[in-house]
């Protein structure tokens, strides 16, 4: 499925423990349009009742895979010729709201999101092409994933339009 950012978008979800992470999340990605969603390490899957719950049937419209490692996941997506993105809060992070989506060459882009604590390892950042960190402003440093995951697809599909 073609977003309307006009590329095709995954996400690749690295050890998310909650099943109802990845439930909001499977919701997510089909109100965004995401093509495909890869269920890394211990992420949870859709025959979860957990996730099922969450997700509200959109598990059944997201297509998704399993992977065990997520390292050999993002080297076959580069191979594919995808542009892979981490959200990850990182010294190398660049701001959500003034990333170019638009200028990344390939047709197909992959958002790399981590574990509710841990996030991403170095060994997972060093497959990205790019990360990127949504800003804060209040005493936390960073959001659900689920719910960051939303702010970033939808940053996608934004920019998308006023470009």
């Amino acid at each position: 499925m073609l977003s309307k950012s006009n590329k095709t978008i995954y996400l690749v979800l690295h050890n998310i423990r909650s099943a109802y992470n990845v439930g909001s999340i499977f919701r997510t990605a089909d109100g965004a349009g995401v093509a495909k969603i890869y269920l890394c390490g211990y992420t949870p899957i859709p025959d979860e009742p957990k996730v099922i719950k969450t997700a509200l049937g959109a598990e059944g419209f997201v297509s998704w895979e399993k992977h065990r490692q997520t390292g050999r996941l993002l080297n076959q997506l580069k191979k594919q010729g995808t542009d892979i993105v981490a959200l990850e809060l990182d010294p190398k992070s660049k701001g959500l709201f003034d990333y170019d989506f638009a200028s990344l060459p390939s047709k197909s882009l992959a958002i790399v999101v981590g574990h509710e604590r841990k996030g991403l390892t170095k060994n997972i950042l060093s497959y990205v092409d790019d990360i990127i960190e949504i800003p804060m402003h209040g005493k936390k440093e960073s959001l659900n994933v689920a719910v960051a995951t939303g702010v970033v697809l939808y940053q996608i599909i934004e920019k998308s339009f006023n470009n």
